[in-house]
């Protein structure tokens, strides 16, 4: 017998039994991570920057701290994949990508997320851990036999499966297949895809791409290639010598026999009973190919094929929704003279889902324009629609004369009137180019910015009413005007919500980086509106985005500016609306120093026009060209009893109205205008160097 020492006591146990779960994963190479989606912040153990290649000095806890490390086709699956689960309401995810290390190496990481979700059922929190995945997807080069191959074949369709079961386009495909490593991955030396397009085949990837091979981009059907064949037989082509290379295919053979390829396999891409392309992967040494390996071949074929059809019914899904929603929009911007315009769209990457956002240029009377920019809730084919037709009845009530707030006002009672759940959120703008004035009314908006000329740029926060719909259904169509002078050169920035947004971002942060990409970005208006294009390509969000941008061009006007409001007998938004157009003008056009008498006659000739006549009236405000600088005021109504001065009693309430108009104006009178007349009077406003003199 053997003495073996004594039996442990029971339940003693090692002082660090059982061990820390972190440090079971870390000797695995696995980290955690742990995203509070309402406030941003991001947590990665010290193993998990490891393997994302982060250094813990450049990681200041948020997502875009690890901007750069996944490449771009891998953070757009990513982004897409994390993005649906959270709309699907699924629990968990996981995804196979890239992360590039400092010297610019790739290398595969795997993370798996489970989405915690509040009581209302909204994301809040993802926790997860990252694994390197290098190993079970390395290595796929070297010899094997037997039932180690047969293993290694299967982990191959496997995880290839597992990658492309994220591609959500076409492109996502060809970019898996692009990738340096996929050569490796797969266990070839070299392989080619290519995609059946209008007949023939277009090759979309190679590699390694030195071995590209001239005259091979575009080929028939009815060639004499291996994916030719394939296509035209929709079996695969096993070829396992070069001399059986060299008998079948001598074109081809001539071209690629000095890269020492010596076996291949070709494989059909088939969905739904109809070839869309074909896969050939080649070998440097020559082998035989089981009927194992020919099955394990198959199936990454129809695997192949699946992902590639479903990417290509997304494509054609998002171009037609794109489609829609583009022939919506307006098909031309009118030019605009003394400002510069500039309007992009962007769809989100999600399918059919298409989104509400629209944007609005509307040329008004005496050189005005109306600027619009929107977003109905929803992303589906019925907020589309409901955009098309607000779009339309915001135009008309723009053009018809009505005041912003009553465009906006009747605007949220239309939308409440129709057959629908759904609401908007929407800015209008009226801008007079030749004066810098512009009135703003928003309904349930983002605050627009302004950049000045210098290129500092500055939100331009603005009092708001409800969304549209909800304003009238709650009865709030109250919508308060806020005037603004644009100076030459200074920008307005207009844009819905998908340009500030971002996951795990609120919605400050998001204006405070949209801030200095304007700051920093070109003068060029054009060329700033791509830039922010190019902004939330880069982030692929989940939502649309449209962006109009108006800029002031030229020196103030000495003269020409002109102004109108029609004020009905019981509106009164026009009439606030009209001493908010004249306030604003006043001021614009420098006659600050006459501004209570202009605003005093002003109202004193509307409420006569409204108070003595059946119908609206119609307020214009200009600035006279000439020797001297002159402010006109005009009040236009429908009757043709022409007014007279009288004086009043002692103790008269009326007359006074004329004998104001007399006292404050510089020079005044009456027009017949047909069935009506019009009420004029001017001021003389002195340049501003006279005043300064004065002064």
């Amino acid at each position: 017998m053997v003495d073996r020492g004594a039996t442990p006591a029971a339940g003693a146990q090692p002082d660090d039994w059982p061990a820390r779960p972190e440090l079971s994963l870390a000797l695995n190479r696995i980290g955690t991570f742990d995203w509070d989606l309402d406030s941003g912040r991001l947590h990665l153990d010290p193993a998990a920057l490891e393997i994302l290649q982060v250094p813990p000095e450049d990681f200041a806890g948020h997502i875009t701290d690890l901007g750069g490390r996944v490449p771009r086709p891998d953070a757009v699956m990513l982004d897409s994949l994390v993005a649906t689960a959270m709309k699907n309401g699924s629990e968990t995810y996981g995804a196979y990508y890239h992360v590039r290390d400092d010297g610019g190496a790739l290398h595969w990481t795997y993370t798996q997320g489970r989405i915690l979700r509040d009581g209302q059922g909204r994301p809040c929190r993802i926790v997860g851990v990252v694994r390197d995945a290098a190993e079970e997807l390395s290595h796929a080069a070297e010899p094997r036999d037997g039932a180690e191959e047969h293993r290694h074949q299967t982990t191959v369709v496997e995880t290839t499966t597992a990658a492309l079961a994220h591609a959500r386009t076409v492109e996502d495909v060809i970019d898996f297949f692009k990738d340096s490593r996929a050569v490796e991955h797969l266990g070839a030396d070299l392989l080619v895809l290519g995609l059946v397009e209008s007949g023939r085949i277009h090759l979309v990837a190679e590699g390694p791409e030195e071995h590209y091979i001239p005259g091979t981009r575009y080929t028939r059907i009815d060639d004499n290639f291996p994916m030719s064949e394939v296509i035209r037989t929709l079996t695969p082509r096993f070829i396992e010598s070069r001399e059986e290379f060299a008998t079948s295919y001598p074109w081809l053979w001539e071209r690629i026999k000095d890269i020492g390829i010596s076996s291949a396999a070709y494989l059909p891409l088939i969905a739904q009973a109809r070839p869309i392309g074909a896969l050939g992967l080649l070998y440097r040494e020559g082998r035989g190919f089981t009927q194992q390996e020919r099955n394990l071949f198959i199936a990454l074929g129809s695997s192949l094929a699946q992902s590639l059809a479903r990417a290509m019914l997304f494509d054609q899904e998002h171009d037609l929704a794109e489609g829609l929603q583009q022939a919506m929009l307006p098909r031309r911007i009118p030019d605009v003279p003394g400002a510069q315009i500039a309007v992009r769209y962007r769809s989100a990457r999600m399918g059919r889902d298409i989104g509400g956002d629209w944007y609005d240029v509307i040329p008004l009377p005496g050189g005005r324009v109306g600027a619009v920019i929107g977003d109905v809730q929803g992303h589906d084919t019925h907020a589309a629609a409901v955009m098309g037709q607000l779009r339309i009845v915001l135009r008309a009530y723009a053009t018809e004369g009505h005041a912003p707030a009553t465009v906006m006002a009747r605007a949220s009672s239309f939308l409440h009137e129709l057959d629908t759940d759904r609401f908007a959120t929407c800015s209008y703008v009226e801008a007079d180019p030749s004066t810098g004035m512009l009135q703003l009314v928003r309904a349930g908006h983002i605050d627009p910015l302004l950049r000045h000329p210098d290129g500092t740029c500055r939100r331009l926060p603005l009092a708001g009413g409800l969304p549209l719909g909800l304003s009238a259904e709650f009865g709030r169509l109250d919508y308060p005007v806020t005037t603004v002078e644009l100076d030459p050169g200074e920008t307005l920035l207009l844009f819905t919500d998908g340009l500030v947004e971002q996951p795990g971002a609120d919605l400050d942060d998001g204006m405070q980086i949209l801030s200095g990409i304007v700051r920093d970005g070109p003068y060029d208006l054009q060329a700033l509106a791509d830039k922010l294009c190019d902004v939330v390509e880069d982030r692929v969000g989940e939502d649309d985005m449209a962006i109009l941008l108006l800029r002031r061009e030229g020196v103030p006007a000495r003269g020409g500016g002109r102004l109108q409001q029609h004020i009905a007998p019981a509106d009164p938004e026009a009439l606030s609306a009209a001493r908010h157009m004249i306030r604003a003008a006043v001021r614009a056009w420098g006659a600050r120093e006459r501004s209570d008498e202009i605003e005093l006659v002003a109202d004193e000739l509307v409420t006569n026009a409204l108070l003595h006549t059946d119908g609206a009236a119609v307020v214009t405000i200009r600035m006279l060209g000439g020797p001297e600088r002159r402010l006109r005021l005009e009040v236009e109504d429908k009757s043709s009893t022409l007014p007279r001065r009288r004086e009043p009693g002692e103790s008269g309430v009326s007359g006074r109205g004329l004998l104001l108009v007399d006292r404050l104006a510089d020079v005044w009178g009456v027009e017949s205008r047909g069935t009506g007349k019009s009420v004029w009077c001017e001021f003389v406003v002195p340049e501003r160097h006279e005043r300064q003199e004065t002064d």
